[in-house]
């Protein structure tokens, strides 16, 4: 932008701007200003990019200025002619060259700006001279599916404008903007309020999400004594879906953290550190209730891998039964069949051969063998 300074410099923004600076804005994002006021050189920016992905809107002490712009070229354009002003913006999955735009224009952090085309991120608070870079996961939980999807947010926060890169479908920012355009004394405290209501919305968005896995951890533990491999995979499932909210929720307690520091530090008032504290407390009470499902997932698992045990071992013991059923009959049945098989090898010199009683003998004897056998076999119980 033409009256964009390097890094040390400022946006010249009379009356407005000092206003601004006055009310706390230069707390945590420390206003640009060169010693004696000296705006410094302007540097030119680059030509921006069109893209339909682009949502814009500029503010000015709490009124919306403007809030239909689609192309970050119109945005830098009614910027320049508000010095006092601030943008906020919104791109979804932005090009490269719509990020190196916005780099150009605000003065941004070529780290920042690779994180941020990259994304996969784990949550975290950056500064960068001037800019503050948050990086935020969002979640919102599908009843259909009975999933969690993650969004990534990348925020780029400083004097005069907030910038959010968004990769995923979630949190609808126009939400934000409508609530805080519905207040402007909070919204006419710049860039910090409109970091407060991305996060504030960001951490209400967890809320359901833990609703519907408290709801899923209490149907399988409803069904895990009835359930088998199934429940296993579904447990295993929640599990992994819990873990992944957990590496969202636990890094940005963190930030949140920083950024209630950063709100002492810089002397921002009193009102945005009790809201700030709010979302606190609220992150706070999500990552305990997530905590409280990890555990009561691990017991579940360790008892379904108990049942699953037991079941296992049940089926065995009865296949155990089956086989020594067969066994005991066809110990019962060959009996016979090896005292026929002796008496039927017809030789000439051979006990019993010629004896009037040898034949009653013989079936008297299998007789007698198959009856001593199944006795012995129901003695073991195993017939």
């Amino acid at each position: 932008m033409a009256t964009t300074l390097s890094q040390h410099g400022s946006r010249p923004g009379g009356a407005r701007a000092d206003r601004r600076a006055s009310r706390g804005l230069g707390g945590v994002l420390r206003p640009r200003r060169r010693p004696g006021g000296d705006p410094g050189p302007a540097r030119v920016s680059v030509p921006a990019p069109r893209s339909a992905a682009v949502t814009a809107a500029l503010y000015d002490d709490g009124g919306a200025l403007a809030s239909s712009h689609t192309t970050l070229a119109e945005t830098f354009t009614e910027l320049r002619s508000q010095p006092g002003g601030m943008a906020l913006i919104e791109l979804a999955r932005p090009a490269p060259a719509e990020l190196s735009s916005l780099a150009a224009e605000f003065d941004l952090h070529e780290l920042a700006i690779e994180d941020a085309i990259q994304a996969h991120q784990r949550p975290k608070l950056e500064r960068y001279g001037d800019t503050l870079f948050v990086v935020l996961h969002a979640a919102r939980y599908d009843d259909a599916a009975e999933e969690v999807e993650f969004s990534e947010l990348h925020l780029f926060v400083g004097v005069d404008f907030v910038v959010c890169v968004r990769h995923g479908a979630s949190p609808d920012l126009a939400e934000v903007r409508r609530r805080l355009e519905g207040d402007p004394e909070t919204l006419s405290r710049g860039p910090e309020a409109v970091l407060y209501g991305i996060l504030d919305a960001v951490v209400d968005g967890y809320l359901p999400v833990v609703t519907g896995l408290e709801n899923d951890v209490d149907e399988i533990e409803s069904a895990v004594f009835s359930a088998g491999a199934e429940a296993s995979r579904r447990i295993y499932e929640l599990s992994r879906e819990v873990a992944d909210f957990q590496r969202a929720v636990r890094p940005l307690r963190q930030v949140c953290q920083a950024l209630a520091r950063g709100f002492t530090k810089y002397t921002v008032g009193e009102e945005m550190q009790a809201r700030l504290r709010d979302v606190v407390d609220h992150l706070t009470e999500v990552a305990e209730r997530v905590e409280t499902l990890r555990s009561a997932l691990r017991d579940i698992l360790t008892v379904n891998a108990t049942l699953v045990a037991q079941r296992q071992n049940e089926e065995a013991k009865t296949q155990n039964d089956e086989i020594k059923k067969i066994s005991s009959w066809a110990a019962i049945l060959f009996a016979p069949t090896v005292v026929g098989g002796i008496y039927g090898m017809n030789f000439d010199v051979m006990p019993e051969l010629h004896w009037a009683f040898g034949y009653p003998f013989a079936l008297g004897l299998m007789v007698a063998v198959s009856v001593g056998l199944w006795g012995v076999f129901r003695l073991r119980k195993w017939i």
